[in-house]
Parts: structure tokens; C-alpha cells; sequence
């Protein structure tokens, strides 16, 4: 809708409507001394066709993908969206964004939903997924309170290479939970240190939590790592940040995993300046009724008719909410859908070709920064789409001479790591050409392309 602003006569009309005289009127109850006693310092009024210039003046001075070499990931991904996604979405069946209170009447949405919660159970190779959550740094927390849950116990194992912001986000759940968490280091790989991890598992832990693929963009040994976990009887807590990665790699299911979370941004939805964004949640059906969000089901009417149906809403939002498993009482409707429409558009074999790009572009562009002078990969396992480097000055200093140019060349990892001033994060998607890659390298290098 258009902003449309009130006449004078607008205005005359409903002040006399209420009995008033003047706008000012409205404000007595505020102490003069408070009250600016001047108008507002604005521009002079502006057509609709001047003001849209204008904004779009001041959209042009943000760096994005779209108008620089953008290298930028770290659980935000510049992937190609499919025109289709957004003419789907704007179908007036979808328009709502919660999972519907009278699910008989919205059969559209569910059934849509229930789509969504297949193809995350077949990404992940869980068992049951639920209508989506927030985003992936709730998921994960979540995902911990779940495992306290099942297991009654109170010790987190977290993975330092689990995306910081994530682990804030757990840190901020559990604050008032009586929840201990303890961080494993990496070790000089980038994977979780599997040493430090035997010496903390114990009776005592809920739950290991690791990045598949983590923060650094290394993979982890999943498998080690679940095993170790459920030899102690703890739940294993796979984060994906980056799921086009399951495109190729094994799922976190076939390697062990108890729980798979991540955020689904990478299938069909826009960087956004960071949102709104998608969480997906699965896990083995032994744990159904611990976890939380809703869950879309499907069943067949008296006459025989294919129907969808909300099978479970564990938050028990309407009564006993002291029983509830978490504060999720809706979902993000839309975003799931723009997920779904995007991998059903690409199928298994489109989906593993986008991965492969983003993998053979990143191992080329890892190679070509790898070979310059004073730069080097300080970590050694292996990697899908991003990849850590060390710089030979410090990192926030040169991303910034990089940005001048009309690149974005990574995230500097001081932000998170104050031991790792000089390094930094690149991320290579199937949106970035050979040419891309070589300016980034010639632009590291000190010289042009």
C-alpha cells in the first residue's frame, strides 16, 4: 500500500469529530519541557517518483551482492533464486504466515507445509522434521533444550566450531536453566578436538553439539562425533548454517546424528540485509514428543480423501503451559514455502549440481589465495564452499581496502576469535565466476586483475 498522507480538510474533519480544536490538544498530557517546540528538520515534501529516486540513491551506497564481488557467508548465502520462488509464494493461498489455528479449512498451507517437512527429512535423513522455526541460531538452541529433555541431564558439550552467534543464542536459552555448557576446542584441522571431547563426556552430558559443515566451513568427523556422544548416552546435535552442503555430503542421519538443525536461508530466500530467515528442526521419531514447534501430518477424510492435519502442537499454548516444550507457537510459513518451492524446482540431481559448483569454485578460489605470498590456510580439513585464510596483516585492515575496491572479500574472524586477528572467512558460491574469484586473488595480491 502506498503511504498517502492526510489532507488539511483530513484533518479539520476528525479533530472536529473528536472535539478538539487543534493537534496540539492531543499532547497536554506530555510536559511542555519535553514537547519540541519546533517542526521537525524534514526535506522539502517529495513526489512519489522523486521519492523513489531518492531511496533508491540511498540503497545504492549499501555494499551488497549485487553491486560488489561479494565473498561474504558465515550463515548468510548468495545463492541463485529461481524467478519462479517469488511469483509461487505471492499465490493468495499462502499469503498467511502461521500454521493455521483451523487446519480443516487450510488445507493448502498444511499440505504445502507437510512438503516442507519430507524434503527436510530427506536432506538431513531424519526420521520427523517439524513446520520450521525461526532461524538456525533458535534451531540450535532448541535443539539443546530438547536434549536436556530427553535425557534428563545437564551438561551441553558445544563445539567452539559451532557458529558463534548460535552459541550465544544457546548461551541466552540457558542462562536461567541450570543448563552447564562446556566449549571443545578445534584442533588444527578446524574440527572439533575429538581428545577434549573423550575428556569431558560424561554421565552427566545431554547433549554434543557440532557444525556439519562448522563456522570455519571445515567438515566435521560427524561420525566420531555421534558415536562418542551415544556411547555415553548422550543425543549427537548436528548444526548445519550451510545446508547446500547436503547436496553432496552424507546426511547427518546416515552418520548418527540424534538431531539435525541449520538454517535453511541458502533454499530460495534473499540475503535481507539477515532476515527473515528459516530454521529447520528434525530428529529420530523416539524423541517426538520432546521437540519443539508443530508438526503437519497426513490422513484421509471418512470418504476415503487425502487431507492434511496438525498432528501435534507440543507447545500446549491453550492449557497446561508449564508442560510446554518451548516458546514456538508459529513458524516461518513463508519462508518454509519459498524452501520448499526452491527444492522441489531443483530435485536431488539439480541440488547436487548447485553443491558441486559451490565446491569445485571454492576449491579453485582456495588454491589461488593459497599460492600467494604471505598468505596461507591454517586449517587442514577438508571443506565444502568456505574456507578460512590467514592474511599477513591484520584482517579487518585489508577487507576494508578490499571493500574500497568493490569487494567484499570475507569476514575478519577478530570479531568472534580475538586470537585470529589476521584471519578471515571466504565464502564461494555457485554465483561467483572465475573472473570473481581471479580479482579477489589479484585484489589480495596488492595488484589489479
Amino acid at each position: 500500500m502506498r503511504y498517502i498522507p492526510h489532507t488539511e480538510e483530513d484533518v479539520r474533519q476528525m479533530l472536529a469529530a473528536i472535539g478538539i480544536e487543534s493537534l496540539e490538544r492531543l499532547f497536554e498530557e506530555i510536559p511542555a519541557e519535553l514537547r519540541l517546540q519546533r517542526p521537525l528538520e524534514l526535506p522539502r515534501p517529495l513526489s512519489e517518483p522523486e521519492l523513489l529516486r531518492e531511496f533508491a540513491r540511498l540503497a545504492a551506497k549499501n555494499a551488497t551482492a549485487e553491486n560488489h564481488v561479494s565473498f561474504l557467508g558465515g550463515g548468510a548465502y548468495n545463492h541463485f533464486i529461481p524467478a519462479v520462488v517469488d511469483q509461487l509464494i505471492g499465490r493468495s493461498e499462502f499469503y498467511t504466515a502461521y500454521t493455521p489455528y483451523q487446519p480443516e479449512i487450510s488445507q493448502g498451507t498444511l499440505q504445502a507445509i507437510f512438503e516442507y517437512q519430507t524434503l527436510i527429512c530427506q536432506l538431513t535423513g531424519m526420521e520427523v522434521a517439524n513446520a520450521s522455526m525461526y532461524d538456525g541460531a533458535s534451531a540450535c538452541a532448541e535443539a539443546v533444550l530438547m536434549a536436556v529433555r530427553a535425557t534428563r541431564r545437564r551438561q551441553v558439550l558445544l563445539s567452539r566450531g559451532v557458529h558463534p552467534e548460535y552459541r550465544q543464542t544457546v548461551e541466552t536459552y540457558c542462562r536461567y536453566l541450570n543448563v552447564e555448557l562446556v566449549e571443545l576446542p578445534c584442533d588444527a584441522t578446524g574440527r572439533t578436538d575429538l581428545e577434549a571431547l573423550a575428556r569431558e563426556l560424561d554421565g552427566g552430558t545431554a547433549a554434543v553439539v557440532a557444525g556439519y559443515p562448522n563456522f570455519f566451513g571445515i567438515i566435521e568427523d560427524l561420525a566420531a562425533l555421534a558415536k562418542a556422544a551415544q556411547t555415553a548416552g548422550a543425543r549427537m546435535v548436528a548444526v548445519v548454517q550451510e545446508p547446500m552442503a547436503l547436496g553432496l555430503l552424507k546426511s547427518p542421519g546416515e552418520l548418527g546424528a540424534d538431531i539435525v538443525v541449520g538454517e535453511g536461508q541458502s533454499f530460495g530466500i534473499p540475503l535481507s540485509y539477515g532476515g527473515p530467515y528459516l530454521g529447520f528442526f528434525a530428529a529420530r521419531l523416539k524423541d517426538v514428543r520432546s521437540m519443539p514447534g508443530r508438526l503437519v501430518g497426513q490422513t484421509v477424510d471418512l470418504e476415503g480423501r487425502r487431507g492434511f492435519v496438525l498432528t501435534l502442537a507440543t507447545r500446549e499454548q491453550h492449557i497446561r503451559r508449564e508442560k510446554a516444550t518451548s516458546n514456538i507457537c508459529s513458524n516461518q510459513g513463508l519462508c518454509a514455502l519459498m524452501a520448499t518451492v526452491y527444492l522441489s524446482l531443483l530435485g536431488k540431481k539439480g541440488m547436487r549440481e548447485v553443491a558441486r559448483l559451490n565446491l569445485s569454485k571454492a576449491a579453485y578460489a582456495r588454491e589461488k589465495i593459497g599460492d600467494l605470498k604471505g598468505f596461507s590456510l591454517p586449517f587442514a580439513g577438508p571443506v565444502f564452499n568456505e574456507f578460512v585464510v590467514e592474511a599477513p596483516e591484520e584482517a579487518v585492515a585489508l577487507l576494508a581496502r578490499l571493500a574500497r575496491q568493490g569487494i567484499l572479500g570475507g569476514i575478519a574472524l577478530e570479531r568472534w576469535f580475538e586470537e585470529m586477528p589476521k584471519r578471515f572467512l571466504v565464502c564461494v558460491t555457485e554465483q561467483n565466476t572465475r573472473e570473481e574469484i581471479d580479482v579477489l586473488a589479484a585484489a589480495l595480491g596488492g595488484r589489479k586483475a
